[in-house]
C-alpha cells in the first residue's frame, strides 16, 4: 500500500521529531543531512516520497543559519523529488525579531526568511508563537501559527495557579495580547511592565502598571533570550510586592549568560516548551521545566493531512 504522509527531520530538534511520529504513529522518514568537509550541507532522501504529504520538522534555532539551510535544501530536495505537498513544521520561526524596519537602512529579515522558504518549494508553514503575528502576511502560502496556550495551561492549574491570588505580568507592552489570554483562561488580573530597550538584548525597567502586591505573579513572554528583560521583570515585580515569581516563555533560547542570569534571579520556576532543545539547560538549572509541543504539532499535523479543520486547537 503506497503511503500518503511521511515526516523528516532536520538536525535542529530530532527529540521532538521523534516524538511527533510517535504520536502520529508512524515511521520517521528516511533522509540523510550531513555536511561536506568544508561545511556545506548535504540532503538524501531515502524513500519514494512522489505525490506524499511531506512534513519537515526543523527549528530555526541556535546555529541558525545552518538550521535555515538545512531546511532550505531539504524542501528543494523533497520538491525535485516530486512530493505532493511540503509543510514546513517550524516550532521556532527564527529571524522573527526583524519583523520592521526599527532604523533607517535595517533588514526585515523576518520576509526574507518567507521569501526563501517560498522559493524553495514550501507549499505550507506550521509555527508556534510567532514573535510577531503579522509575519504571516510575509507568505504568500498557508500559514498555520499555533498557541502554545493549551500545552502551558493545564501545567499552571495543575501548580495551583488562578483566581484572585494570581497575576498575569507581561514583561513589556507588546506582548500584552499573550498575557490576555493566560489571565482570561486562569481567570486572574494583568499587570504590564513598561520596557524601554536601548540596544539588542539589554533592556530596562521602567515602570509597573497594574497591581502585583501579595499575589503570585507568572511572568509570560514568546523567547527568553540572554534572560535580561526576563530577570529584570522579576525582580521589579518582587519590589512591587509580589509573594512569589514565576516565567512561562514558549521559546527558551537561553543565549550567552541566560542560564546563569535565571539561576542567580528571583524566579522560583520557569516553563517553556521543547520547540528548541533543551535537555542541557535542564541539566544546569532546576528551576527550568519542559512542557512538550508534541501532542499538539502531531495533531495539527494529522488535521492537515487529511484535510481537517485546525481552528479547535487554538481554543
Amino acid at each position: 500500500m503506497h503511503k500518503t504522509l511521511t515526516i523528516f527531520s532536520g538536525n535542529s530538534n530530532p527529540p521532538l521529531a521523534n516524538e511527533l511520529c510517535e504520536n502520529v504513529d508512524i515511521p520517521q522518514g528516511k533522509a540523510r543531512v550531513a555536511r561536506f568537509s568544508d561545511g556545506e550541507i548535504f540532503v538524501e532522501i531515502g524513500e519514494n516520497v512522489r505525490n506524499v504529504n511531506c512534513f519537515i520538522v526543523q527549528s530555526t534555532c541556535s546555529p541558525p543559519n545552518r538550521n535555515l539551510m538545512e531546511l532550505l535544501i531539504m524542501i528543494d530536495a523533497l520538491k525535485r523529488a516530486s512530493a505532493g505537498s511540503i509543510v514546513a513544521v517550524m516550532p521556532y520561526f527564527g529571524y522573527a525579531r526583524q519583523d520592521r524596519k526599527v532604523k533607517p537602512r535595517t533588514p526585515i529579515t523576518a520576509k526574507l526568511v518567507a521569501d526563501l522558504l517560498t522559493a524553495a518549494g514550501a507549499t505550507r508553514i506550521v509555527s508556534v508563537d510567532l514573535h510577531a503575528g503579522q509575519i504571516q502576511g510575509f507568505f504568500n502560502i498557508p500559514f498555520d501559527h499555533l498557541f502554545a496556550t493549551p500545552v502551558f495551561r493545564p501545567v499552571l492549574r495543575d501548580f495551583g495557579f488562578g483566581g484572585s491570588d494570581t497575576v498575569i505580568v507581561s514583561p513589556d507592552a507588546g506582548g500584552v495580547e499573550r498575557a490576555r489570554a493566560f489571565s482570561k483562561h486562569l481567570n486572574c488580573s494583568l499587570a504590564i511592565i513598561d520596557k524601554r530597550r536601548d540596544q539588542p538584548n539589554v533592556s530596562q525597567v521602567l515602570h509597573l502598571i497594574g497591581d502585583v502586591k501579595d499575589k503570585q505573579a507568572i511572568l509570560v513572554d514568546d523567547i527568553i533570550d540572554t534572560a535580561g528583560t526576563l530577570c529584570n521583570a522579576a525582580k521589579a515585580v518582587l519590589d512591587a510586592g509580589a509573594k512569589e515569581v514565576f516565567a512561562v516563555a514558549t521559546h527558551g533560547v537561553f543565549s550567552g549568560p541566560a542560564m546563569d542570569r535565571i539561576n542567580a534571579s528571583a524566579l522560583s520556576k520557569v516553563w517553556v516548551t521543547n520547540s528548541i532543545p533543551q535537555e542541557d539547560r535542564v541539566a544546569v538549572c532546576d528551576r527550568l521545566e519542559v512542557c512538550s509541543l508534541g501532542p499538539l504539532l502531531a495533531e495539527a499535523i494529522k488535521r492537515i493531512h487529511h484535510g481537517d479543520s485546525i481552528s479547535s486547537l487554538f481554543i
